[in-house]
This record gives structure tokens, sequence and C-alpha cells, in this order.
């Protein structure tokens, strides 16, 4: 509660916002449905706002809308996740450049869709703005987006959603969704006294951790228990690359953790390298110095977390089992299921058939800790379907295509 004071906020207000359906003519409840089950499609990367000026720029936005459509033919979820870089914000102009987000929610607000984002690197930049980006989703009562840590250093897109029972009051939820900010790019409209942008640092901030820590706490005393929760946050926590670097030089275990692994090493939560440069000064910082500590350090101590959904890095979209001590850190896993999504958009790099995550939870699921997760794929397949369960990391998946 002093943390919430502290950042401006109250449980008041959270709740206020939480029972926003009567204000917004829309039922905004997250709910199971009638038969047991809650189902989000999770859209990575899409960004939107490449080259504005030139063909091939709009084009790409055209096709990132196809695959939305494409996918959201194919599957029904009752939450859509925007988990990082709506656009690429490097690309765009002051003027319009949140606009975008008109473009992007279009396939939602087609089928009355309810979404939740967090925002990524290519979401701040000089011309950008995570707050106009906010601002522009809340136009719309579909958007369940908001800030609820409010400092400097925070960034914006940290907040919690219930997920409740089929019927019912909503009093108690089954589910907790955690969304965080991993930050990155260049601060809005600021330049250093060279005239260059002002890098903005890529990892959960420690203000962050703390609204999260404190929150969890309340929650768990609010409900009289720890409810199962499902974590989402742009850029992947260290513990990733450290699973991808330890299996013997071989990378990830086709069969185990089946999906593709281009990205190779991956780009983690504090490296800076090539993706918008925290600065020392003027002088770039190119290392990794266990900046994500604090927060994957808060995510092993969180009860019933099953699972963190990451994108970033267009050419992973596989998910391990953090069960382990792993090569070069000091934390050990408790057995938290870590996964990339899958590129969605036209815009960004790489060439592999673009798609969406899938997570499917159920009641009698949660009892035992367990998700179900694919990728739906542009063309209509689906791709790495598995469990994470106590036995994930263990249990034997077809291979998927390096396509």
């Amino acid at each position: 509660m002093r943390f919430l004071q502290a950042a401006g906020l109250s449980w008041a207000t959270v709740n206020t916002v939480l029972a926003a359906p009567a204000k917004y003519g829309l039922d905004r409840t997250l709910r199971f449905k009638n038969d047991g089950t809650f189902q989000l499609a999770v859209f990575e990367d899409l960004h939107y706002g490449e080259a504005e000026d030139l063909v091939w720029g709009p084009q790409q936005d055209v096709n990132s809308t196809r695959v939305m459509n494409s996918i959201l033919d194919n599957e029904t979820p009752q939450l859509v996740v925007l988990n990082g870089d709506l656009i690429t914000g490097e690309n765009t102009y002051k003027h319009n450049s949140s606009h975008y987000v008109d473009e992007i929610v279009q396939p939602l607000l087609d089928r009355n869709l309810l979404w939740a984002s967090t925002y990524g690197n290519h979401d701040s930049d000089f011309n950008l703005s995570r707050h106009d980006i906010l601002k522009r989703e809340q136009k719309w009562s579909n958007a369940l987006t908001r800030q609820d840590v409010s400092t400097s250093s925070s960034g914006v897109s940290n907040y919690w959603l219930p997920v409740y029972p089929s019927s019912g009051p909503a009093k108690t939820p089954e589910l907790l969704l955690w969304f965080f900010d991993s930050r990155g790019g260049n601060y809005y409209q600021q330049t250093t006294v060279s005239g260059t942008s002002v890098a903005q640092p890529n990892w959960v901030s420690q203000s962050a951790v703390d609204w999260f820590t404190s929150t969890r706490t309340h929650l768990c005393t609010k409900y009289g228990r720890d409810i199962p929760s499902l974590a989402f946050v742009h850029i992947p926590v260290n513990a990733m690359l450290a699973f991808q670097q330890s299996q013997n030089d071989t990378g990830v275990r086709p069969h185990y953790e089946p999906g593709i692994n281009d990205d190779d090493p991956l780009a983690q939560q504090g490296y800076t390298a090539g993706q918008g440069s925290a600065t020392n000064d003027d002088d770039p910082v190119y290392t990794y110095d266990g900046e994500d500590i604090p927060f994957m350090q808060a995510l092993l101590d969180t009860p019933n977390l099953m699972a963190v959904f990451s994108g970033h890095d267009h050419g992973d979209d596989w998910c391990f089992k953090w069960d382990t001590k792993l090569p070069g850190m000091n934390l050990t896993g408790n057995g938290l299921d870590l996964c990339f999504g899958r590129h969605t958009g036209y815009g960004g790099y790489g060439s592999w058939e673009r798609g969406s995550r899938q997570i499917l939870v159920t009641k009698e699921m949660l009892k035992r800790k367990a998700v179900e997760t694919w990728v739906r794929l542009e063309g209509g397949a689906v791709s790495g379907n598995v469990v994470l369960n106590g036995t994930y990391g263990k249990d034997w998946y077809p291979a998927v295509p390096d396509a």
C-alpha cells in the first residue's frame, strides 16, 4: 500500500479501473468460458510504422494486419496480448507516431475483443512516447492496458489483470495476469549535450519490481491464497540466454524445447548492443551486468507463477523449464517456464513465417500448474504444441521446422 501511495495510486483507484464495464458500456471483465477454459493470443513485435514514406513500409503494415486477421479467424481467444514493439519508433514522426495504434487494433475492434499491451524497446524514441501509445489505446473500452507505476524510471506498462470464474460475481479471480515494461529505446523528445537521443535502460526497473512484490503480497492477503498467474514482458530475462548457451554448445533441444532458435545468442534485458544503448553519460555501454537480477528474483519468489512470455528476439519461439542453477548465474530456477512468442509483424528483421503464440489454461490444469501453448502460423498450421507441466523438458515433441 505504501508503494502505491508513493506512485500516486491507491487500491481504490486500481479497483475502479478494473470495474469499468458500467462506465464504458462494454463488459471488460475477463472470465473463464463456461467449459472452464481461458485462452490468450499473443501478438509479438508488430513493428508498425517502418519506412512510412516508402511503398514497402505501409505494405508491411497491411501484411501484419493480414496475419492478425488470419490468426483470429482460426483461434477464439478471450484476450489478445500485444507484447511489445507495437511500433518502430525510430521511423515515425512526432505528429502521427502513436496513430499507428488505430491500425494495429482494428482487427480486435472488428471482433469486439479485449486486449492488453506491454511496451517494447521500439515503442520509445525521440518522436514516439509510451504515454502517448497508452493514451491512444485507451480511446477504446476494449483496451485493458494501464499504468500502475508512475515513477520516472518505471516505464509505463506495469499492471495486473484478474480472470474470474465463468459466472457469478467478480470477487475472487481464478487467474492473475502480470504485465511488465522492460523499457529500452530512447526517451521521448530528449537529447544529450551532443544532440544525440537519450537511451532508456532496457530492463524492468527496481521501482516496477517493488510495485510487483508489494502488489503480490497485497493480493495474497486480500484473496487468502496465492492465485495462479502468468506474466508478460517484451525483452526476455538473462535466464533464457543462460539456458540457450548451456546445452553443450548444441543449442536448444529441438525435441524437448521445440521451436525455432535462430537468434543465438539472444539479446536479453540489460544487453544493449544493437538495440539502443544504455549510456554512461554519452559513452555507450554494450555489456550485460546483471541488471535484471532483481526482476528474476521477484519472479522466482512468486508462488504459483506458472510461465513468463517474451518476444524481442524474432528468431526464437521456444519454451524452457528453469529448474536448475544455470551456468554463469547465481539464481536457481524453481520450475518456472519461460517462453518466447512468435514474430507476428512484417516489420522488423526476419523472414520466418509469421504467427502468434496461443496460451490455454483450464480450471483443471490450474490445479497442476499446467499450461497448454502452441503457435498458430499465418498460413493456418499449428506449430510447437506443448504442455508446460511438471515433466516439460523431459517430454518428447516433434521438432519445429526452421522456417
